[in-house]
């Protein structure tokens, strides 16, 4: 059986897939058999044969040379670009938990480091209606997994990464470090923000990725130690 992290932005369109791609590939670089989950997944394009194309997913997918089918890839995927709950609500599909419970331990049969990828910040609504109401946070928290912190480098970073590891902390979700995206060395501002929000957490920034980087510039084995 083996172990898993869980991934988290601060919110959408920070590049938390285009970071867990790198951690994904770090890992099978350096010969560690590490694979990708993703529970639910929308905005998702159709192909030529009206497919759903999981473009999140897919992306890991082709960047860590994963090689993977879809359905091992993400359980459910949704095409209108909102919210899943919302999503699983229009398209009339909702998420069966026990089903996402199945595939992430199937997927961790598979893989010695498996990487699961959230939807949007950790307060994002799964499902939502007379039936459950659940948030990503109970999920993570269901399946016993520690949490690794995406983040834009950039101006109201402090702001968003406190309050994620704030609530992280009040569901008692542990935290393992934050990584930076969009990141500018010698920026002045980026440099304060890392150095507050490592102070003001006490939660580590283990690495920081520059726009148009292929790699992540961390050590493999710290990254592997981060999975539980």
């Amino acid at each position: 059986m083996g172990k898993g992290l869980f991934i988290t932005g601060t919110g959408t369109d920070i590049g938390k897939t285009y970071v867990t791609g790198l951690i994904v590939k770090c890992l099978r670089d350096a010969g560690m058999h590490a694979g990708y989950y993703k529970a639910a997944l929308s905005g998702a394009e159709r192909d030529a044969a009206g497919r759903l194309l999981p473009g999140d997913a897919l992306h890991v997918n082709e960047v860590a040379g994963l090689g993977e089918t879809i359905p091992h890839l993400v359980s459910y995927i949704y095409e209108e670009a909102v919210s899943p709950h919302l999503a699983a609500q229009r398209s009339g599909m909702p998420i069966d938990f026990d089903k996402v419970r199945r595939d992430f331990q199937a997927a961790l049969t598979r893989y010695d480091y498996l990487t699961m990828e959230g939807s949007g910040g950790i307060i994002c609504p799964l499902r939502w209606d007379e039936t459950q109401h659940v948030v990503l946070d109970d999920l993570v928290k269901d399946l016993g997994l520690g949490t690794l912190v995406i983040a834009d480098a950039g101006l109201g970073t402090i702001n968003a990464v406190v309050l994620t590891i704030e609530h992280l902390r009040a569901r008692e979700i542990p935290v393992r470090g934050i990584i930076f995206n969009h990141c500018h060395p010698g920026d002045f501002m980026e440099e304060d923000n890392a150095r507050m929000v490592e102070e003001m957490t006490q939660v580590p920034v283990l690495a920081r990725v520059q726009p148009g980087d292929k790699e992540l510039r961390m050590d493999a084995a710290e990254l592997a130690a981060l999975y539980a």
